[in-house]
């Protein structure tokens, strides 16, 4: 009995032995392999997308309005849609500052409709005939006693006293004066004509048989015919007359060197008149300075 204890004593040490030996070993190695094996990172997750990174809204945005849209069957033959991206710099708006000499003070509404058509109807020219042909276009013949010769429209300015057709003033100066023409009053100041209407006064053109005692500062003195001389102030036209100077409408054929604003050129064929009312001036040089020809129109036959 005494030896078989012994026996199992020595079996379970040898066993003991054998554990420390090779299984403790063994299963420190295995523990240090596992430790050393690199973790696989998970990949990120993916992110997000969002349409418009300036809000997010759980309901869909509404669509933006177009600001400019062709439509259907214009020349371009597609639908173009200019979207505002919301860039507040987008939204600036092109200004010409450039353009700074603009008369702010004509004001288009306050026209009060005087029918002065009678003041740029020309005059012919009884003393003396024209030598060369009449140019033609569009039905009418334009009669001038100079060759064309072009050079650019540039209003000339006679002052600050002087204003064109057109512009408004609330309050008139002490100077000005009431002149009546055919039932209907004016008034005037150094070589403008006005209206009362709308809470102020509106630049009329001269009106015909106006007659002033004294001839506006810097009026210029252009020929007429070799009996007759006019005088030539802001595009009105005047004569002498036993009471003073009377308005009267431009003869053909007189040349003046200066057109005030309110003129636009209009292009007839191959000549470019500039016109004034009803008037038509065709530009020429003389003396090598540029000047205008009132010109004698009528309709073709």
């Amino acid at each position: 009995m005494k030896k078989n204890n012994q026996f199992k004593t020595v079996v379970y040490r040898n066993l003991f032995l054998l554990f420390l030996v090779f299984i403790v070993p063994a299963t420190v190695v295995m523990g240090q392999k596992k430790a050393a094996k690199p973790q696989t990172a998970k990949p990120a997750a993916k992110p997000t997308t969002i349409s418009n990174p300036t809000s997010v809204s759980a309901k869909p945005a509404a669509a933006t309005k177009s600001s400019s849209v062709s439509k259907p069957g214009s020349s371009s033959g597609k639908t173009t849609v200019n979207s505002n991206s919301g860039n507040k710099s987008n939204n600036s708006v092109n200004i010409d500052k450039s353009q700074t000499n603009v008369n702010i003070n004509v004001d288009n509404s306050k026209d009060i409709k005087v029918n002065n058509s009678h003041n740029t109807t020309v005059r012919r020219n009884s003393y003396q005939s024209y030598n060369r042909a009449p140019y033609s276009y569009g039905g009418r013949r334009y009669y001038s006693y100079h060759p064309y010769h072009y050079h650019p429209y540039r209003p000339f300015y006679w002052g600050p006293v002087w204003h064109p057709w057109g512009f408004f003033v609330a309050t008139l100066a002490a100077t000005a004066i009431i002149i009546s023409v055919n039932n209907q009053q004016y008034h005037y100041d150094q070589g403008v004509y006005y209206m009362a209407g709308n809470g102020g006064y509106t630049v009329v053109q001269a009106p015909v048989g106006a007659t002033i005692t004294t001839l506006p500062p810097n009026s210029q003195t252009v020929v007429v015919n070799e009996t007759t001389n006019n005088y030539y102030y802001g595009g009105a036209y005047y004569e002498q007359s036993p009471s003073g100077y009377s308005v009267v409408p431009p003869t053909a054929g007189t040349v003046v060197e200066n057109l005030p604003e309110g003129g636009v050129e209009v292009k007839m064929g191959d000549v470019t008149y500039v016109k004034i009312g009803e008037t038509y001036y065709q530009p020429f040089q003389q003396d090598g300075k540029d000047v205008y020809e009132v010109v004698m129109v009528d309709d073709a036959k």
